[in-house]
């Protein structure tokens, strides 16, 4: 038997905090069962370690990280060493609830502004299987991934009549038009193996066929290689830094992501899910 897949992820971000912040992060490896994560959040302000940082429970084995910043230069380091599971467990008890909240209109994914051009592009295939494959298919050979030419307010209509767009504007048109057909859609940022220039990544979750399966409209990681960071309707739920209150300014990022051995291979017509 094969070994359980392993990977070493991480990130540094630098914030000038310009006024005091609260700022929430969401940037630790969720958990999963069977999975085994050694990780280690550093938080630091002018050099200091930042006291009082807050560990909240996120939905789908997320994790949400709660801090107080005064005035100063704000540095947080993450790395994981992180191992199995390579296929996901059951479906929890509420899947349910979590289907109807995946058909409901959102910040990013306005699905109701969308309905009578789904309904004109895309609904005249048979299985909801097929019709998820071909939502994906649709906005990837339509639309064209330009770094930097979308803005942190821009919709899924946005990204629709401007035709560009990045990884985020590529999963929020996905599932809203994956809503607008009636099909539970929902976003994931991940760590992503494989993924140039290297980033957090945003990808697609559809329930059909029983369960929730990953898709990428920009194919540009093998899906088999991600690790799930966040789970929620758009980008609204899982923003890997989100400042509440004050000002903060981002003022660097670096992300890094590799799974030990090759990368899979990703037949992107197939279904796949991820722990």
């Amino acid at each position: 038997m094969a070994p359980p897949p392993s990977w070493q992820v991480g990130c540094d971000l630098g914030f000038s905090v310009e006024e005091p912040a609260t700022v929430a992060l969401q940037i630790t490896v969720a958990d999963a069962p069977g999975r085994t994560v050694d990780d280690h959040l550093s938080v630091t302000l002018d050099g200091s370690p930042l006291v009082g940082v807050r560990t909240l429970p996120g939905p789908h084995g997320g994790r949400l990280h709660h801090l107080e910043a005064p005035v100063g230069q704000l540095e947080i380091a993450y790395r994981a060493t992180v191992s199995g599971p390579d296929a996901a467990a059951e479906e929890p008890g509420d899947a349910d609830y979590e289907r109807l909240l995946a058909l409901r209109p959102s910040r990013y994914c306005p699905s109701d502004a969308l309905l009578g051009f789904a309904a004109g592009e895309l609904a005249d295939r048979a299985a909801d299987s097929d019709l998820a494959r071909d939502v994906v298919a649709w906005v990837g050979n339509r639309i064209v991934y330009v770094p930097g030419s979308s803005g942190p307010l821009d919709t899924a209509v946005d990204t629709l009549l401007a035709g560009q767009g990045v990884c985020r504007d590529f999963a929020h048109l996905a599932v809203g038009l994956a809503r607008a057909l009636g099909i539970p859609a929902r976003l994931v940022a991940a760590y992503a193996p494989g993924l140039s220039p290297m980033d957090f990544h945003a990808v697609v979750e559809v329930w059909v066929d029983g369960g929730w399966h990953v898709l990428d409209p920009t194919h540009l990681a093998p899906r088999a290689s991600l690790l799930r960071i966040a789970t929620g309707r758009d980008a609204a739920d899982t923003a890997f830094a989100d400042v509440v209150r004050g000002v903060a300014v981002l003022t660097r990022m670096e992300v890094g992501a590799v799974l030990d051995g090759v990368l899979p291979q990703d037949e992107w017509s197939t279904l796949v899910r991820l722990p």
